[in-house]
């Protein structure tokens, strides 16, 4: 028994050795430092109560918003008919006219309101001889066309359902918060009243080439919810699904709608005006990612660096100068193209914006009145243009026409900047819209004759192959 005794007492003595030398040599120190001076806590603490639930996620109610929603957003069927042989057998069956062939398109749109107004895309109407609108009760109405704007691939339609419908109020997309809740809802593969749920994952996005601004989300968008409502947990609509970035052409996490502010503006435009009005500042930042760019650091300035000011915009009267950076506008900060586009596009010409600028390390604020667009570039040939303003008409000697300011160096070596081109084959210009209609139907393969007038008012003709 004394045995046992010693046994037992040496093991709980060698234990408690081992113990203690582990933590004195092994273990790391966990410890706090608690000081009663007055100086600022280097930790961050948030003072928002805890939730007892634990999870965030499981707080967020979907049900209010997506019951709201499906009811006004509808099914939108494009019925386009072509005409024109496909083939051998057919040209010589029915001619070159061929036989009518009927296709049928289909996305999702928007009641916005009582009266049966409704947005979708651009892309999604487009080309139709037939526009048909399903509720989500299966009722089916034929729709009116009552304008579009491909720039911001937007579109309204009207239904005459002789009754008052549901209808989503437009939110403020300026508000717009990355990583908050919103629900995508539409009728992707032709199932209708589908909602997915997402966050947003970036603002002011642009694609491509484009200067829209779009909001990106990672709630499922699949063909079929184009025209479709992106709406926060409010219920609110902030925006109308209009894209997917997919090798697939399915989901696969990325997807862009046009923010509930530009398709608003786009919409009044079209009620009030039958078209759109849009403003710009008038300046051009320089090509992202070209090797001067790259060399001057441009791409890493956070701002819109000023490449190039337009001659008679709102910027040129404001007397803003090419390497003056604009940091923020109208109290919205700035820190890419799409930023500074997005914002402009929900205004129209005659409009002021308040810049903030950077110009030589200071800051300074510059108010600057958007003007309609003076300048833009020609299909085919890329030269960029603008409308001839008084002196112009007076130099040339002439009322009609549009001038040459800028020349991609294909065609640098023609001599062509300056120049004011009055006609393209023969068809006089007037303006800058007419001028693009004309380069729009240049043929690659065929001959293109080009009037002009140089600062002498003498005539000039170039043809291009």
């Amino acid at each position: 028994m004394k045995k046992i005794g010693s046994s037992l007492l040496i093991a709980l003595f060698a234990g408690a050795i081992t113990l203690g030398a582990y933590k004195l040599f092994f273990e790391e120190p966990n410890y706090a430092i608690i000081t009663d001076d007055n100086a600022s806590s280097i930790i961050n603490t948030s003072l928002t109560p805890s939730s007892a639930k634990g999870s965030g996620i499981h707080e967020v109610d979907f049900t209010s918003a997506a019951e709201t929603t499906v009811n006004a957003v509808v099914h939108v069927k494009n019925v386009t008919i072509s005409k024109g042989p496909t083939s051998l057998m057919e040209l010589f069956q029915y001619g070159y006219e061929g036989s009518q062939k009927t296709q049928v398109g289909t996305g999702s749109g928007v009641i916005i309101s009582s009266d049966g107004h409704i947005v979708t895309n651009n892309h999604v109407i487009k080309g139709a001889s037939q526009l048909q609108v399903t509720m989500n009760n299966n009722k089916t109405y034929e729709a009116e066309l009552i304008g579009t704007d491909p720039n911001s691939d937007i579109a309204l339609l009207k239904i005459d359902a002789k009754k008052k419908l549901p209808y989503l109020a437009f939110g403020d997309s300026n508000n717009v918060k990355i990583g908050q809740w919103v629900l995508a809802v539409g009728n992707p593969f032709n199932l209708t009243s589908t909602v997915t749920a997402g966050i947003v994952s970036a603002k002011a996005r642009s694609l491509m080439k484009s200067d829209q601004s779009f909001i990106q989300t990672d709630a499922a968008v699949n063909p079929g919810n184009s025209g479709g409502a992106l709406v926060n947990t409010n219920g609110d609509l902030i925006g109308i699904n209009t894209a997917i970035s997919s090798p697939t052409g399915s989901h696969v996490g990325y997807s862009f709608a046009v923010p509930s502010n530009i398709a608003k503006k786009v919409i009044d435009d079209i009620i009030e005006y039958g078209n759109v009005q849009k403003g710009y500042i008038g300046i051009n930042p320089p090509r992202q990612n070209s090797p001067y760019a790259i060399k001057n650091g441009l791409n890493e300035i956070e701002g819109v660096y000023i490449a190039k000011v337009q001659e008679d915009s709102g910027a040129d009267d404001a007397e803003l100068l090419e390497g003056d950076i604009i940091k923020r506008v109208d109290e919205i900060k700035v820190q890419r193209f799409a930023d500074l586009t997005g914002y402009v596009s929900t205004k129209r010409p005659g409009d002021s914006v308040a810049l903030s600028i950077e110009r030589n390390g200071e800051l300074m604020d510059v108010s600057v009145m958007l003007k309609s667009r003076q300048t833009l570039h020609v299909p085919e040939m890329g030269l960029e243009i603008k409308n001839l303003n008084e002196e112009d008409k007076k130099m040339f000697k002439t009322k009609k026409g549009v001038k040459i300011v800028g020349v991609p160096e294909l065609y640098r070596d023609y001599g062509l900047n300056g120049k004011v081109i009055i006609a393209v084959d023969g068809e006089e210009i007037d303006n800058i819209q007419d001028a693009k209609t004309m380069f729009g139907r240049i043929s690659k393969y065929g001959k293109t004759s080009i009037t002009m007038l140089n600062e002498r008012g003498e005539r000039e003709r170039l043809i291009f192959q």
